[in-house]
């Protein structure tokens, strides 16, 4: 019996990809950042529905790029308060750390695995000078965006989503990652779409992309529109001889190369037939699942397309998480952890956080009470009985 795994290939349609991939390599004159990128920016933006897209090397090199530009355009401050889902993935967090802002977690939603509306007026009450907050779309879901963008707005904070798990859902008939002032994207294989490595960020606002592209490449100004060029020579007295060779931002480099972009615009030929089957197994697995009285039932009522990254489980006690758990392995089908888990008791988060007495039960539970099993597009109809049949045995 071969093991079902998290996700069986690199890419959808992999043959044909690969095909197209070696194609591109043997013919283009360069590889590295260029028009195959551009032409991704421009088509992702208008598949997301927003005005600009910034492509990057990995989807933590996106949310490292976003916290940095919002520091760079002056949105926020060092010492500055800046909220995050406590269910989440690390380098959610990091970028946080790493530009002397201060973190606080915001425990989640037990059925949402995300943060909802009351979860975030109880860390409001307690901290009230939040001034941004980071929300993660949690394995396809969110929780109620509408109103979490509405207490935002009211209280000043700036609202932007770490998306890299829910490329293709909708809450209330909206894409999420269009909620916020902006979005991060995942490409990284496994995640709805694969571009090997690669990573996104959306926005609407010129201005927050400009400190984006010039973040991702040294700091300098070479892929910005003319105009802003010529505003940032003027603002420094620069001439054309020294301008490309000027640095205007603390930067990176983050750049992607042609091959992410060539396999992007590949793999979104793809993407709503990917969605459509990730939400036809949720589907499955959900009215599975549903009937298991040692678990908790999850519930995602404002949900209008669930592009679900993995199936999750979370269990009501340790001794049903273990006989789940033990079930699964015995059956070789993967799983893991709902991703980091309770990212206030990582060891990073203990090392560099300021120690407020954050208190994240529910995450703690998920923690270590939950885990996922696999929901990809290559799943065949007999995985899909076996994963069945391995949850009804229960």
């Amino acid at each position: 019996m071969e093991i079902i795994s998290l996700m069986k290939n690199t890419f959808y349609n992999e043959a044909k990809t690969k095909k197209k991939l070696a194609k591109f390599i043997l013919s283009a004159d360069r590889l590295s950042m260029g028009k195959m990128c551009s032409d991704f920016e421009s088509k992702f933006a208008d598949v997301q529905g927003r005005r600009f897209c910034v492509l990057y090397n990995s989807g933590s090199s996106a949310n490292l790029a976003l916290i940095s530009a919002l520091m760079a355009s002056n949105k926020l401050k060092k010492e500055d308060l800046v909220a995050f889902s406590a269910l989440t993935w690390a380098t959610n967090v990091m970028p946080i750390l790493q530009n002397g802002l201060n973190p606080v977690p915001v425990d989640v939603n037990e059925k949402s695995l995300n943060i909802g509306p009351n979860q975030l007026k109880s860390i409001l009450e307690k901290f009230p000078n939040i001034k941004c907050l980071f929300i993660t779309n949690l394995l396809g879901f969110s929780d109620d965006l509408n109103e979490i963008r509405n207490i935002c707005s009211t209280k000043g904070i700036i609202l932007i989503e770490d998306n890299c798990e829910s490329l293709g859902s909708e809450c209330s008939g909206k894409k999420l990652g269009n909620f916020g002032l902006a979005s991060t994207f995942s490409f990284f294989v496994g995640h709805q779409m694969s571009t090997i490595e690669g990573g996104a960020v959306c926005t609407d606002s010129e201005e927050l992309r400009d400190y984006l592209l010039m973040i991702r490449a040294h700091g300098w100004s070479r892929n910005l529109s003319n105009e802003s060029k010529v505003k940032l020579k003027n603002k420094h007295k620069i001439d054309d001889f020294y301008d490309k060779y000027t640095f205007y931002e603390l930067g990176y480099n983050l750049r992607p190369t042609e091959i992410t972009g060539i396999l992007g615009l590949e793999q979104l030929k793809y993407l709503d037939e990917i969605v459509n089957i990730r939400e036809k197994n949720y589907q499955i697995f959900n009215k599975a699942v549903s009937k298991l009285s040692q678990t908790v039932n999850l519930k995602f009522p404002l949900m209008t397309r669930i592009s679900n990254f993995a199936f999750p489980i979370v269990c009501k006690d340790k001794r049903s998480f273990i006989r789940l758990k033990n079930k699964f392995n015995i059956n070789k089908i993967e799983i893991r952890p709902i991703v980091a888990g309770n990212i206030t008791s990582q060891p990073f988060f203990k090392k560099y956080a300021k120690k407020y007495g954050f208190s994240c039960p529910k995450a703690e539970k998920i923690h270590e009470e939950g885990f996922y099993f696999p929901n990809n597009p290559d799943l065949s109809e007999k995985d899909i009985e076996r994963i069945v049949k391995t949850i009804e045995d229960l």
